[in-house]
């Protein structure tokens, strides 16, 4: 399963059954952790075998039997939080690589029961529930492309497949709210509704692996 595959294939799953997460799974995905966390000062960890963050009365209406997941922690501000959704993003598409389940979580857990570090001048984002679904999810009807961009179609066939992969990417409340502006071989990408800027970060990753690379390359 390539990138493109894994985008495709990712829904968000709040249900898992006992199965371990085990090596060398477990071992590709450290190995995604670490690269994220150098690429971008991050201390993502993973959490393997621990019931307790998903367990309280917040997350028990919507999640049964979470008992792996990603703590996302950054750098305090926006900056952070959108290394935070661009890094994280990249750790889930590995995960569904692996044939894992996934769901992003933004208020449903408790931070206090993570076994995590957090120094100072960082802070928990965001989470992401992992292991083996009970259902493998269902996907949303997307939205067009155009609610996306304030650019005018025709649109170039870069920032068509971009756009096309930002409308399979998770936000808060599956609103979406992010939106990138063309600027003849430049796009700005801007933020909106709650957890915006982590949104943004998964939007953009979602938008580098649809467009490619060449050809164009983020405002200033």
């Amino acid at each position: 399963m390539d990138l493109h595959e894994a985008i495709r294939a990712r829904h968000a799953v709040r249900r898992h059954t006992d199965r371990r997460v085990e090596d060398p799974v477990a071992a590709e995905l450290r190995a995604a952790v670490d690269a994220a966390n150098a690429a971008a000062d991050l201390a993502i960890q993973l959490v393997l075998d621990e019931p307790k963050a998903f367990a309280g009365p917040r997350a028990l209406g919507q999640f049964r039997g979470v008992k792996n997941y990603l703590a996302l922690i950054g750098p305090k501000g926006a900056q952070g939080a959108e290394a935070i959704g661009y890094h994280g993003e990249r750790i889930v598409l590995r995960a569904v690589q692996l044939g894992l389940a996934t769901c992003w979580v933004g208020m449903t857990y408790s931070k206090r029961a993570m076994p995590v570090s957090v120094r100072p001048g960082q802070e928990i984002h965001a989470a992401v529930a992992l292991g083996y679904g009970v259902t493998a999810g269902e996907g949303h009807k997307p939205r067009p492309i155009e609610v996306f961009t304030s650019a005018a179609p025709p649109f170039p066939d870069w920032f068509r497949r971009g756009l096309e992969a930002v409308q399979l990417a998770p936000s808060a409340m599956n609103q979406q709210r992010f939106r990138f502006d063309l600027m003849g071989d430049s796009v700005r990408a801007r933020p909106g509704g709650p957890y915006g800027q982590v949104d943004l970060g998964i939007a953009k990753c979602h938008f580098e692996i649809g467009a490619g690379r060449d050809g164009w390359r983020w405002a200033d």
